[in-house]
This record gives structure tokens, C-alpha cells and sequence, in this order.
């Protein structure tokens, strides 16, 4: 039988991305249909969706809830991939600019309970045969705080067959709101207790798919165990290691044809592993762009990174001016935090033809970066899964990286087994990421050992194939015991 598998969310990769997430929600399902499951897509009709999606018609006319007056459901089909999409319309609580969480001056939006409740509530009832009655799915799988919601009103209504999956990309966002706000998501009282959604006197969407799911997955199998400590629980420790064996780390693919510098339009020049000329090429091609100084022995260091502590982008800033010193260039792209906005600036300034930082988010500049590096750091102080690592991989741009989360489970220590493909480190400090990126220096001396890392590195498996597999083989497991 073919599983029909619905992915909720609240960005997709082209149409509205803060982050990875919306990458996996455009690769992860891509994969799972072409292994054959049935799959479709339930996004909030943020006004770039409802631009981009194609032959919209309308499901069913819901009427007014959660604050809204017109609720419409469409289903259309996603650009590029032709998947089939459900779209949420809500024009009072969608149709805005700024981001899918903040507004233009990065505020949260006052109503974001409503807006990602009705996401919820709408999965729920897609999963209840209660919205299209000519599909309904085996599965719902949601996607971060945002879609959890999905999971407690599914769980409240006993009748409805399909499992819920919930995977957490990032526990530190947990959608908190204020808990006399509970009324307008009509759930019973009951869960308006520690047992339930509250959380330190506030209602945590978090804990809704944490909690109400039949099974909890993470974006990395290191990340599932580290969420379970103190240190990287986000308070929540004690609810995920009270779901024991339900939770489970899967590691997040990335999609392969768009990042394959063999035929990556982006780039000054195409390569691949047996053909890496091109890759000195890019090196020149960013140099010049860049204005950075055109050495060719010069170690190149990219990073493209939200700009934030959690980042790890204080230790760059910190490591940076010695680095610097001993001949090592920065290449740096990202928005975030205005303190390291404005510190990353000065950094140019005060290193002119050594260091260059973009303010902004380019795709196509991001693949001439991570195309045209020596090496790519993300030293981040925990990293749930993190795709730029991989990225670097796929194009021979070794990863300089903080051993956490999925990036311990994606980057080999080159200095620590004979079939390395980067460098770690592990304490959280300006001196450890200084002596990493020291390591990476000496061994870019060595053009042979240099080539052959760069290899290895590109062989690495980073497809959704594999991911996608055993998503179906937990989907399974899901199902089997939601029956039982």
C-alpha cells in the first residue's frame, strides 16, 4: 500500500526560507515521492505562496476562526517539483510582509498564536478526513514549533487513524505565548497543565508536538541525545527523555542537484572530483570579486551563517585578527544580531584586501562563497544539524567545526583518522577554533594530502536518499503502533 504522507510547515525552500528548514521541506518530501509514498504539502498562504504555487482551486470554504473571517483551503501544485500542495488562506493573519514569525523590525507578530494554531488545526483535520475527503493521509508530519500544534489536535481527537511525526529542527525556538491566550485554541482544560502544553506558566507549541506526537525525531542522531541533557534541553529535557525510545535522530540530505559544482551555474567555474581545476578557478573568480588579495596560496575561510552567539560568530570575530595575521582570508556572508553586524563591518574595515562580510542573504552568492573557500566554518555553540558543513563537503570546501550536534556526525577529523574530511574542535572559545583553523593552514601547505581530503570529502553520502528511507521505515513503525 502506498503511505500518504503529509509535510506541514511553515516555510519551503523557494518561496519563504529563514533557515535549513525550509530546504528539508523542499527536499525531504521530493525524495519520499520519488521512493513512491503519496505525499503532499500544507503551508500558511504567506503571500510569496500564493504567488508561486500553481493552479490553486479551493478545497473547502472554512469560514471564520482563530480571528480570521475568510479561511479558504487551496490545493495547488509546488513550482519545480509539481508536488501537490495544501495552502492555508487566511488573508487577515497571512497576507503581510516581513517574515513568517516577525514583522519588518523583527518583532514577533502579536498574533502568531492564531496564525500557526489554524496551520495545526487545519493538518488535523486533513488527518481527521474532516477537509478533503479524496485524500486523507497515513501520516502527518510536522515541522518545528510552528506545525505542532498538528500534534496535540490530532491526539485530542481519538477517532482520527493517522500517526503524527514531529521533527524538531531547533529546540530553541519553542513558541511561547501567554497562558490566557489558552481559550482561543478550543482545547480541552485538561491540557492546560504541566502534563499538557504549559510551560514555566507559559503555553509552549514545543511541547505540544513533544508531548502528543507518536514519534519525535531530530535532524541529527548526536542532536536527539544531546536534547536529552541539560545543557542543550532548552528546559525541555526532562518531557523528551520521558518519551525514551519514541525519539530518535535521523540526519537531515541535502539536495544534490541544486549544490553540485559540477553543473552549478552559479559558480565562475564547474568541477568535480576528478576534475578540480575549476575549484582554483572559483578561488581566483571570489578573490577578485571579493577584493580580496589574489594569493593562491593563501587559505580562503567562508562563512555563511546566520550572525548570532548560537552561531559561534563571536569566536570568528575574536580568532579573526590573528588569523589574519598568519595569512588567512575571511569571506563572510549573513544576517543577525546588530552588535556582530556592525563588528563584522569594522572587521573589514580594519582588514581591507584580507577580510570582506556582506551584509544580506544571497543564494547565488552563497555557492560562489562555499564554492570558491579553501574552508567553510561553522562553529557553533550547539547545531541541531546544520546543512553549510555539508555544502562545503559536497564541493571539496572543508569544514572547520564546533563537534556538536550533526556536525560531529558529518565532519571526519583530519588529524584524527586517516579518511578525514575536515577539522574539529570542541571547547566553545576563540582559541580552539584559532588552532583548528591553524591545523587546516599546515595542511593546505600540502597540496597532495590537501587534494586527496578534498576527495574524500566530496564522496561523502549527503543525499535525502537515505534519509528519506528511514523516515519511511519510522513512518511504519508509527502507524503499527498507533493500530496496536
Amino acid at each position: 500500500m502506498t503511505m500518504r504522507v503529509l509535510h506541514v510547515a511553515a516555510e519551503v525552500f523557494p518561496l519563504v526560507k529563514t533557515g535549513g528548514l525550509a530546504d528539508v521541506v523542499a527536499a525531504l518530501p521530493a525524495a519520499q515521492a520519488e521512493q513512491g509514498a503519496d505525499v503532499r504539502l500544507l503551508l500558511p498562504g504567506l503571500p510569496p505562496v500564493l504567488e508561486a504555487v500553481q493552479g490553486a482551486r479551493t478545497i473547502i470554504d472554512i469560514g471564520a476562526c482563530f480571528g480570521a473571517l475568510r479561511v479558504r483551503l487551496l490545493l495547488a501544485r509546488m513550482p519545480g517539483t509539481g508536488l501537490p500542495v495544501y495552502v492555508v488562506d487566511a488573508p487577515y493573519l497571512y497576507r503581510r510582509g516581513g517574515s513568517p514569525y516577525q514583522d519588518s523590525q523583527g518583532e514577533e507578530w502579536p498574533d502568531n498564536l492564531q496564525r500557526f494554531a489554524l496551520l495545526g488545526w487545519v493538518a488535523a483535520h486533513l488527518a481527521a478526513e474532516d477537509a478533503d475527503p479524496q485524500w486523507v493521509p497515513d501520516i502527518v508530519h510536522a515541522h518545528d514549533w510552528h506545525a505542532a500544534m498538528a500534534c496535540a489536535f490530532m491526539a485530542e481527537h481519538t477517532p482520527t487513524a493517522a500517526a503524527s511525526v514531529f521533527t524538531v529542527h531547533n529546540l530553541a525556538f519553542q513558541g511561547l505565548f501567554a497562558m490566557h491566550d489558552w481559550a482561543m485554541l478550543g482545547l480541552a482544560s485538561r491540557l492546560m497543565s504541566p502534563a499538557g502544553l504549559e510551560f514555566h506558566g507559559q503555553l509552549s507549541f514545543m511541547k505540544a508536538g513533544l508531548k502528543f506526537a507518536d514519534r519525535v525525531t531530530t535532524v541529527s542522531p548526536t542532536y536527539a541525545r544531546e536534547i536529552t541533557t541539560h545543557e542543550f534541553g532548552c528546559g525541555l529535557d526532562g518531557v523528551i527523555r520521558g518519551r525514551g525510545a519514541d525519539v530518535c535522530g535521523i540526519l537531515n540530505g541535502i539536495d544534490c542537484e541544486i549544490w553540485n559544482p559540477a553543473t552549478d551555474a552559479a559558480i565562475a567555474a564547474r568541477y568535480d572530483a576528478e576534475r578540480l581545476a575549476g575549484k582554483a578557478q572559483c578561488k581566483r573568480a571570489l578573490q577578485a570579486e571579493l577584493g580580496l588579495d589574489t594569493e593562491a596560496g593563501a587559505l580562503v575561510l567562508a562563512v555563511v551563517s546566520r550572525l548570532t552567539a548560537q552561531k559561534g560568530l563571536d569566536l570568528v570575530l575574536a580568532a579573526l585578527p590573528e588569523l589574519v595575521r598568519q595569512g588567512v582570508q575571511f569571506a563572510v556572508q549573513g544576517t543577525g544580531e546588530p552588535a556582530l553586524e556592525a563588528a563584522f563591518r569594522m572587521a573589514q574595515q580594519a582588514h581591507p584586501g584580507r577580510v570582506h562580510v556582506h551584509i544580506g542573504y544571497d543564494e547565488a552568492r552563497a555557492h560562489r562563497l562555499v564554492a570558491g573557500a579553501d574552508v567553510i566554518a561553522v562553529p557553533s555553540r550547539f547545531e541541531p544539524c546544520g546543512l553549510t558543513q555539508m555544502y562545503g563537503l559536497r564541493y571539496g570546501t572543508l569544514p572547520v567545526v564546533r563537534r556538536v550536534g550533526g556536525l560531529a556526525d558529518t565532519v571526519i577529523d583530519l588529524d584524527a583518522q586517516p579518511d578525514g574530511t575536515g577539522f574539529c574542535f570542541d571547547a566553545a572559545t576563540p582559541l580552539a577554533l584559532a588552532q583548528a583553523v591553524q591545523r587546516a593552514v599546515r595542511r593546505h601547505a600540502d597540496e597532495p594530502a590537501w587534494r586527496a581530503a578534498m576527495v574524500r570529502a566530496m564522496a561523502a553520502p549527503l543525499s535525502w536518499a537515505q534519509p528519506a528511507r528511514a523516515y519511511q521505515a519510522l513512518y511504519g513503525r508509527a502507524l503499527a503502533a498507533r493500530r496496536a
